[in-house]
């Protein structure tokens, strides 16, 4: 068996951070277009602002590819003499189920009678609940800090959920909720089979061949459903489509989109980070809680909505609680043990006087050669280095 030092990178923390500053102008934006608080007191209807969301989030995501350059990852075959992207079986389930969260997020601000957070607490307790399940599936080990951070975060939730009793819990919210979890159910096990190995061309290319199915879907569906359904929703969707450039919708509707691409695309990466996704589900539900609640803050303040209750900011800060157990400090005594034992040993050097080469081995140096002092940050790095382990990150 062989042995490999585990890896401590802070990248999925970066990634949930972006994820925090594009979700508490996206959700804000959807909820003050729907509640009357833009436009001129007027509320849109979730459904009218749903085509130029899709399409601004379609025509986002895809230019983003195509200025990386990830085209050339997705799987290719010959079709007619052409070289055509063909996605695998289980990147074109996992897009059909990103279509699907795509849409749902959306409409699930724009139903009245339910605030930000209490939107994200039934759209993430789904989620939360399947985590670990989905890990059990696919014999994922998962660790004591992940176990804590979900259950901080369902705590919260059930905190948030005494609440309840405030809110409007109609047919179409709860249809738009069970499809939301369907399009997790089939993104997170699709994603957990083929992506999670840590591999950054492994992502790339799952992440291409995704998009390639979700976002002609997210703009194809609607239309369709437009063209040949009936009722009032089908009714608000024609209104959008025919509608897209109108004042009242361009700004709204197109910064929903460009906010959800941004969103969506960090989402992905934090989904297919090699941690298990007891870790990766907590973390993104507490991001996008904390960006709920200040998006609500935001509304009352600049826009006079309604104030967040006491009840979600009990909830804040069990989130922030479970954040601080998941961070990179859970591994706090074990640094301050390997920092004991490298002044115990001398080998913690931060003032270095090496030789000609600053980077050379810390060896004594002749006497007479030109000696300078260097500041060694490769100790300080090995210091937050624990020993070797098998597999995985932290």
């Amino acid at each position: 068996m062989s042995i490999t030092k585990r890896e401590h990178t802070l990248g999925i923390w970066a990634l949930t951070l972006g994820y925090f500053l594009f979700y508490v102008p996206y959700s804000g934006l959807v909820k003050a277009a729907t509640s009357g608080l833009l436009a001129g007191g007027r509320r849109i209807p979730g459904a009218e602002l749903l085509p130029s969301a899709v399409i601004s989030t379609a025509m986002a995501v895809l230019l983003f590819i195509t200025v990386m350059r990830w085209w050339k990852y997705g799987d290719k075959r010959q079709l007619l003499g052409l070289n055509v992207l063909l996605p695998r079986r289980h990147t074109f389930i996992s897009g059909i189920g990103f279509s699907i969260i795509v849409i749902t997020t959306t409409l699930a601000y724009s139903f009245s009678g339910i605030s930000i957070v209490f939107a994200l607490i039934l759209m993430r307790a789904g989620v939360l609940i399947m985590s670990p399940l989905i890990d059990h599936l696919f014999h994922r080990r998962v660790r004591w800090f992940s176990w804590v951070g979900l259950m901080l975060s369902l705590l919260s939730l059930l905190l948030s959920f005494s609440s309840i009793h405030e809110y409007q819990l109609g047919m179409a919210t709860l249809l738009n909720l069970a499809a939301y979890l369907i399009g997790y159910a089939l993104r997170i096990p699709c994603m957990t089979h083929i992506a999670k190995t840590g591999e950054k061309e492994t992502a790339f290319r799952y992440f291409v061949e995704e998009q390639a199915v979700a976002m002609p879907l997210i703009i194809l569906a609607p239309a369709v459903l437009a063209l040949t359904g009936r009722g009032e929703i089908v009714n608000q969707l024609r209104f959008g489509f025919a509608h897209l450039l109108d004042i009242s919708f361009i700004l709204p509707g197109f910064g929903i989109g460009i906010f959800y691409a941004g969103l969506g695309i960090v989402l992905s990466f934090i989904y297919m980070d090699r941690r298990e996704n007891t870790f990766c589900m907590p973390l993104f539900s507490c991001s996008s809680l904390l960006s709920g609640i200040v998006a609500s803050y935001i509304l009352m303040w600049w826009l006079h909505g309604p104030t967040p209750s006491g009840v979600q900011i009990g909830a804040a800060l069990l989130i922030i609680a479970a954040l601080l157990v998941m961070s990179p400090l859970h591994h706090l005594p074990l640094y301050l043990k390997n920092l004991k034992g490298a002044i115990m040993e001398r080998r913690l050097v931060i003032v270095d006087f090496s030789g000609t080469s600053p980077t050379g081995s810390q060896r004594l140096q002749p006497e007479g050669r030109l000696s300078f002092i260097t500041i060694n940050f490769a100790a300080v790095r090995q210091i937050l280095q624990k020993g070797p382990h098998t597999g995985g990150r932290s």
